[in-house]
């Protein structure tokens, strides 16, 4: 039996908004968390602080299910996070995709992209700079 951490396993923070693993993409996680009264901002909108959660939550489970497939398992520190909120999120469920834009030794690059509907149009993205320690 390993005790390596599951890649999969949500923080509690994301849990609590509702996020789940919904599958994968070329090996990442894809996750996505459904529209409720612990998610809404105004009237039948997500709030966007639930959407920044999706983004960064997806990000990290990205970095880390591709650190663990490499034998490495470092602490994760944020250095920044860049949000870009495209249109708003409606009543429905939100889908969310962190892809490995630079994986160094001490630093990594994601970008993510959330989604509702059509995955080739965005409600928002992220830029992601994180630390391995």
């Amino acid at each position: 039996m390993s005790d390596a951490p599951n890649p999969l396993e949500l923080p509690a923070y994301a849990r609590s908004l509702g996020i789940t693993v919904h599958g994968e993409d070329a090996g990442l996680p894809v996750l996505t968390v459904d529209f409720g009264p612990m998610v809404e901002g105004r009237p039948q909108h997500f709030h966007g602080g639930a959407t920044a959660g999706l983004l960064e939550t997806a990000g990290y489970a990205a970095l880390r299910t591709a650190l663990l497939a490499a034998g490495r398992d470092p602490q994760l520190k944020p250095i920044n996070i860049t949000v870009q909120y495209l249109a708003a999120g409606k009543s429905k469920s939100s889908f969310a995709l962190g892809r490995i834009t630079r994986l160094g030794r001490r630093n990594a690059n994601v970008t993510v992209e959330a989604w509702q509907d059509d995955r080739s149009r965005p409600i928002a993205t992220a830029v992601m700079n994180i630390l391995m320690v």
